[in-house]
């Protein structure tokens, strides 16, 4: 991905740098071939000399670049499981995640990490993405996802003959588990997404408390991907699950649901970061209903929430690593909606904005490798920057309106804000 060449100056703001320190009044962020040169107190900041083009926040606020850290581009309006994996082609499929990665860039997330996509289609979005060829997020793949045979996603019935190749590799036992590891470096891979548990969504077969993969199998996908320079993260709800992922040396864990002592013990003795993803159980009990969701999946969604919102607050309080994002594409939780979670977490779970959009920045480009590149606005990474009409501190909810957004600046580039000709429409799937 190319960096803009030339200088640049953004003034008349209130900057939140991503690192949690208290935000900046009247702050000043100067940008030199892409570069961040300066970020700090306009009363601070170092002669410009020549010619350094300058936008007006006008008051609002100056940040650095969202980092959606649990993306999966291939969802796409899931209302039910066969949307998932056989509604449509692969091809169609492909032009659906090319739009909901540009949509991702024009929200104002400037990175994303893969949960998990439909055959290798996100390898792919990251190639012309980098290449420049198509609008989106600095990206991190992670193509299909590996789950034990009849586990949450082994949904098809073994009469259809159809499989699940195109989402998941199903595995039973350590050997299939290091082949499906294989499979998934030669297809370009990055991270290596699992599923040691179940689910709210399938309370009669692999509920939130259920185990879907062994010790065994999750060792024997640790030792592999790591052999091969490869991350491992796994959807993990149940406790024992979350501590099984943890001591086969898991790099990262999502949702860390019904986390307990032990569990919060494990994972801070690493610093393993956590995305909890909480705003999709919200949305599933506010929205479940008018989609003929069941009450007890409802209700499980509940339990998911409110347990998933103490183990966040265990994490934060304890100084652990959380990041932000998860699960869009649903019916009921769309894409486009990514910002929503940071206002869930302010307003329910109790964060602080700061501490929130630390999660969502820093924390974010921790997750995907990157810290030294983005996430924040210090000199010396790349200006991937948000500016927002209003006071996000006072008001965090703003950022879930593409027309808030003024500028959204990757590695220079003035890519999409209104100064870049306003949102996008946004799209219907059918």
């Amino acid at each position: 991905m190319r960096r803009a060449s030339g200088n640049m100056k953004i003034s008349n703001g209130l900057m939140i740098d991503g690192t949690g320190k208290p935000p900046i009044p009247d702050a000043c962020l100067l940008i030199q071939d892409g570069l961040i040169t300066y970020a700090g107190p306009a009363q601070e900041a170092p002669h410009c000399e020549g010619d350094w083009p300058e936008i007006d926040a006008a008051g609002g606020t100056i940040l650095p670049g969202l980092v959606e850290a649990h993306y999966h581009p291939t969802y796409f309006n899931v209302a039910a499981l066969e949307d998932l994996d056989t509604k449509y082609p692969v091809e169609y499929v492909t032009l659906l995640a090319a739009y909901n990665m540009k949509l991702a860039l024009e929200c104002g997330y400037t990175a994303a990490r893969s949960g998990g996509s439909l055959f290798n289609i996100d390898v792919w979005m990251k190639k012309a993405i980098n290449k420049d060829l198509i609008p989106g997020p600095r990206f991190v793949a992670a193509g299909r996802e590996i789950c034990g045979v009849g586990g949450l996603m082994d949904w098809n019935p073994d009469f259809r003959k159809i499989g699940m190749e195109g989402l998941v590799i199903l595995i039973n036992g350590p050997d299939e588990a290091r082949a499906a590891v294989r499979t998934l470096v030669k297809d370009g891979c990055e991270w290596i997404k699992t599923y040691p548990t179940g689910d709210a969504a399938a309370p009669d077969t692999n509920d939130h408390h259920t185990l879907c993969m062994t010790f065994e199998e999750m060792h024997a996908v640790v030792q592999t991907a790591h052999n091969h320079g490869l991350k491992v993260t796994g959807h993990c709800r149940a406790n024992e699950g979350i501590k099984n992922a943890l001591r086969a040396g898991y790099d990262a864990i999502e949702h860390g649901t019904f986390m307990d002592q032990e569990a919060l013990d494990l994972l801070l003795s690493r610093d393993v970061p956590c995305v909890p993803a909480l705003y999709f159980e919200q949305a599933s009990i506010i929205h479940g209903p008018e989609f003929g969701m069941p009450q007890a999946v409802i209700d499980a969604h509940q339990e998911t929430l409110d347990a998933g919102a103490e183990s966040a607050r265990m994490i934060l309080e304890a100084g652990g690593t959380l990041g932000m994002g998860g699960d869009y594409g649903f019916a009921w939780n769309p894409h486009g909606d990514y910002a929503k979670e940071l206002s869930f977490f302010v307003n329910f779970v109790g964060f602080s904005p700061v501490d929130t959009i630390k999660c969502a920045t820093l924390n974010g480009a921790k997750i995907m490798g990157m810290q030294d590149e983005i996430g924040s606005l210090e000199p010396g990474k790349l200006a991937d920057v948000l500016v927002v009409e209003g006071n996000v501190v006072e008001n965090i909810s703003i950022l879930e309106d593409r027309a808030n957004l003024l500028v959204v600046l990757q590695g220079g580039h003035l890519k999409a804000g209104r100064l870049n000709g306003g949102p996008a429409r946004s799209a219907e799937y059918c």
